[in-house]
């Protein structure tokens, strides 16, 4: 009968200066996707960056174990499921989550090689579909500029006829 060797891992002062450094990293973050990269060559991942570079948002390559604990310890949870494999990170910040989210899908459907796994957006985790629904609802500058767009018709209708009308009266007292 053979004897059953429990393993632990030890924990060295390198691998606890890593994981501060992640939580440090993701404690200025309120979005986190997670995505299996696998066959994307540098050049993709390099027009990835480049596009969340542009929303504020970064991705990062990590040892799943760190940023299971990271995110663990900075009360993040339920992030498990997303963290097997290799698993790219996709950092963003507040207003930026959602174009973070569309560049992430732009990248997916131009490649196919990029799958986005799930999130983790305002304290709640997201699986792929739900996530990719979030990509797709329109940010907040698009919702702004929708409200004003509303906000202004009537206005705008008002002034129409208010100019219709006395372009009307002074084609009548020209006659």
């Amino acid at each position: 009968m053979m004897a059953v060797i429990d393993h632990k891992t030890r924990v060295t002062p390198e691998k606890e200066k890593a994981v501060d450094q992640l939580k440090n990293e993701f404690k200025d973050y309120t979005g986190f996707f997670f995505a299996e990269y696998r066959g994307m060559t540098v050049g993709e991942i390099t027009d990835l960056r480049r596009e969340l570079r542009k929303h504020d948002a970064v991705c990062r390559v990590v040892k799943n174990r760190f940023a299971k604990i990271a995110l663990n310890e900075l009360n993040h949870k339920g992030m498990d499921e997303c963290l097997k494999g290799p698993t790219a990170m996709v950092l963003a910040k507040g207003d930026n989550e959602g174009p973070a989210a569309k560049a992430m899908f732009a990248s997916a459907k131009a490649t196919s090689k990029l799958v986005v796994k799930g999130s983790y957006i305002d304290g709640k985790v997201y699986d792929g579909a739900q996530t990719e629904a979030f990509s797709k609802l329109p940010g907040k500058l698009e919702l702004i500029s929708i409200l004003m767009g509303t906000m202004n018709a009537p206005v705008q209708k008002l002034a129409a006829t208010l100019l219709a009308y006395s372009e009307k009266l002074e084609a009548k007292t020209e006659n």
